[in-house]
C-alpha cells in the first residue's frame, strides 16, 4: 500500500504581533547614586518592558539626548514624563534636562532583586 503524504506533527508557528500590550521582563542595573537612598549603584532591578506607567514609579527612561537612566516618574504632562531623582545631591533629572517623552519610558521596575531583595516605594525617600 502506497503510503500518503508526511504528515507533519508539529504545525508551523505563527507570528506574535508585538504591541504595547505585550510586554517582557528584564534586569536593568543601577549606575550612580542619583537614586539613593531607595537605590545604590550597582543595584539589580528586575523591570518590566511595556508596561503602563504610573506616577510614583520608578522606571527606566530615556533622556532626549539618548542618556538611559532609572529615575522616578513624578507626572505625565503635555510634553511627557516629568521625572525626578531621589537624591538631589546627584545625577540628573527633568529640572536639568527636560521631560521625557511618554514613549522613552522604557520599562517600569517591578524589583530589586539584589543585593537587597524587595519591593521599591512608590513615594520616594521620606
Amino acid at each position: 500500500m502506497p503510503a500518503g503524504p508526511a504528515q507533519d506533527p508539529i504545525p508551523p508557528r505563527l507570528p506574535t504581533p508585538v504591541s504595547r500590550a505585550a510586554s517582557r521582563v528584564g534586569l536593568a542595573v543601577v549606575r550612580g547614586r542619583s537614586m539613593a537612598p531607595t537605590l545604590r549603584d550597582g543595584d539589580r532591578l528586575l523591570v518590566r518592558y511595556g508596561a503602563t506607567p504610573r506616577p510614583g514609579q520608578v522606571a527606566v527612561v530615556r533622556f532626549g539626548d539618548g542618556i538611559v537612566a532609572v529615575k522616578r516618574l513624578d507626572h505625565l504632562g503635555g510634553d511627557g514624563w516629568w521625572v525626578q531623582r531621589d537624591n538631589p545631591e546627584e545625577g540628573r533629572d527633568s529640572w536639568s534636562a527636560g521631560a521625557v517623552a511618554e514613549g522613552d519610558v522604557l520599562a517600569v521596575v517591578l524589583i530589586r532583586i539584589w543585593p537587597r531583595p524587595g519591593p521599591l516605594s512608590s513615594r520616594g525617600p521620606r
